[in-house]
């Protein structure tokens, strides 16, 4: 079997997988709801602060939203040792990775697209750039977190506590990929110029590289383990 034709069956299983219990993206998006709202009633939306955190209230409900997704990604490989399984169907251990990874990042991509206009109508936040720029953010920002998070699940998964590890070990990691996102959401969403936020856009999509490149070489070895 092909390369991508192995990562193609892996993101196929996944989504079969939830669209049959419907598991994962509940609990996502059933938290990122929950957050939003009770934000909106600790915060007053007139308020010009709440309007200079926004940018970070936003990437604070992606990240704690996306843990949970990734810590659910190997569980279910865990069961009957189904990853023994999936390292001897495929030829290249990285392409179980890369299969994850798709699979993660439309999982969150579904709950981002969803959430988003529900900060925007509960806050009352109107943006100032565009909405283009702000999903290319959105996008690129995630990819890295789900690239690093999604081989990070895979190594805590065998461990006792892992959905206390994987934040754990994970957000350290994140931090300037998040500090990155929130600095560009927030130029975009106050319409500043390209030159305002071009160097954060390079610096997420320079972790984005890492994230990716660095675990996929390291991922066989990890199975190995």
């Amino acid at each position: 079997m092909k390369y991508w034709s192995q990562v193609r069956a892996i993101v196929r299983k996944d989504l079969q997988a939830e669209f049959r219990t419907k598991e994962l993206l509940s609990s996502m998006l059933l938290f990122a709801f929950l957050a939003v709202v009770i934000m909106s009633f600790a915060f007053d939306p007139t308020r010009e602060v709440v309007k200079q955190v926004f940018p970070g209230m936003i990437w604070v409900v992606f990240a704690f939203a996306g843990v949970l997704g990734l810590n659910r990604s190997f569980l279910t490989e865990k069961h009957n040792d189904c990853i023994a399984g999936l390292t001897l169907a495929a030829n290249d251990g990285s392409a179980i990775l890369v299969g994850k990874v798709a699979s993660n990042l439309i999982f969150m991509l579904v709950v981002e697209l969803v959430s988003l206009p529900i900060f925007f109508v509960l806050f009352d936040f109107r943006s100032k750039g565009s909405l283009g720029l702000l999903l290319l953010v959105v996008l690129l920002g995630t990819v890295g977190f789900v690239a690093m998070g999604t081989f990070l699940a895979a190594l805590a998964v065998h461990a006792k506590h892992s959905e206390v590890l994987l934040p754990i070990i994970l957000f350290p990691l994140l931090v300037p990929l998040l500090i990155a996102a929130v600095q560009a959401t927030g130029a975009i969403l106050a319409g500043q110029g390209f030159g305002e936020w071009s160097l954060w856009l390079k610096i997420i999509a320079g972790f984005d590289l890492m994230y990716l490149v660095v675990p996929t070489l390291l991922f066989e070895y990890l199975l190995e383990v």
